[in-house]
């Protein structure tokens, strides 16, 4: 399974396909190159995202460099990022 984080700054990655519980997924950079290796601690769906390492509660979600939102609990490494366990900031 592969996953794309686009910013070297990016705490979560994006999920190019679903993939289950206790599955390896090879991070790539937005050139294709691996940076990183994650096992999933839950089911995720495709283009969700994935927590790339511990994530605090109230510490800034970051992708493609920017905030995107703040972990409402703290996340592991591994673990399904949606919002279930942060909040976006994005308008409504």
């Amino acid at each position: 399974m592969t996953a794309i984080k686009i910013h070297p700054e990016d705490n979560v990655a994006t999920l190019i396909s679903e993939v289950e519980h206790d599955v390896e997924v090879v991070i790539v950079s937005s050139k294709g190159e691996t940076v990183q290796r994650v096992k999933t601690k839950d089911p995720i769906p495709h283009a969700h995202k994935l927590a790339l390492g511990r994530i605090e509660k109230d510490a800034d979600v970051v992708k493609y460099g920017e905030v995107i939102g703040k972990a409402i609990r703290s996340i592991e490494e591994g673990m399904h990022v949606h919002v279930h366990n942060m909040q976006s900031k994005r308008v409504r």
